[in-house]
């Protein structure tokens, strides 16, 4: 079958609940055409979202809608082995690699949910847990600890250190998942949630949080980066970000000498400016 085809035809059922679906003489016909959609997100022929012509992310709508109908379609089942059981619906069963498909899954606790796109080269060191929709391109490193949430996208080259969290966004389906775009480290114990994309080569270090609330405090362009009702929070390529802190202001917060944790930008990589007295500065 056709991609546009299967596509097409699988959105005529995303409207429904579980119970009309399994009422549905075609039920099991379903299921398998759910099954070879799953086939096309972990061989990259449909996506998430992707980059327009004008360099600018969009999410697929009808991707997700599908998504969430395999929700609905599944059957609670005993899944694994002895050593490893568990229990997940039937439509989302755990990816089985071969090393033809050229992807590194260390031993010792890594799942990957069928319908994610793991590139060759890519390398998963246990534990770590990939969900349904994510893109993760050439050349990443996966390290322990870490969770890949559903939808999100992973550039080329990008090192995701140990526990570090990438949030899942399946839900509103017009909600942009969460970027991270290629050549970008992560630093450990991080995590970057919904509503956050993270630019080129940008370097987010260890301990800071994003989210679309967050509010970022550039210190080499002295300014203040947010979020919009329509845009998310947008980390700018090269950018250098490290957990700060913020005073909060009140009588009670001054005694006691209060702060929220707050993201700063120090530095932009490989610009010659006196962006590394900062650095250095703020890092003591």
């Amino acid at each position: 079958m056709q991609t546009l085809t299967l596509i097409d035809r699988l959105l005529q059922y995303a409207h429904l609940s579980a119970q009309e679906l399994l009422n549905l003489p075609e039920y099991e016909q379903i299921k398998i055409e759910f099954s070879q959609f799953l086939s096309l997100l972990e061989s990259a022929e449909v996506r998430i979202a992707q980059k327009n012509i004008h360099d600018n992310w969009e999410v697929n709508v009808e991707i997700k809608k599908i998504i969430l109908l395999g929700f609905r379609l599944g059957q609670l089942i005993s899944m694994g082995d002895e050593s490893l059981p568990f229990v997940d619906k039937d439509t989302f069963p755990i990816r089985q690699f071969t090393p033809s498909e050229k992807v590194r899954v260390v031993p010792g606790g890594v799942s990957v949910r069928r319908g994610a796109y793991i590139a060759p080269s890519v390398t998963i060191m246990p534990p770590s847990y990939i969900n349904v929709g994510a893109f993760v391109d050439e050349g990443c490193m996966i390290d322990s600890n870490v969770l890949i949430g559903s939808c999100a996208q992973i550039g080329k080259k990008v090192h995701v250190s140990a526990g570090v969290q990438i949030g899942g966004v399946l839900e509103p389906v017009g909600e942009l998942p969460v970027i991270i775009d290629d050549g970008v480290f992560i630093g450990g114990n991080s995590g970057v949630y919904e509503g956050t994309s993270v630019g080129p080569q940008a370097v987010i270090g260890a301990g800071v949080m994003l989210t679309r609330s967050s509010r970022v405090y550039d210190l080499i362009n002295e300014c203040i980066i947010s979020a919009s009702d329509t845009r998310p929070l947008q980390i700018p390529a090269k950018a250098v970000v490290v957990a700060g802190a913020r005073k909060i202001k009140g009588t009670f917060a001054e005694e006691h000498d209060l702060s929220f944790q707050t993201p700063i930008i120090v530095k932009y990589r490989d610009e010659k400016t006196d962006a590394k007295t900062i650095l250095e500065k703020a890092l003591r």
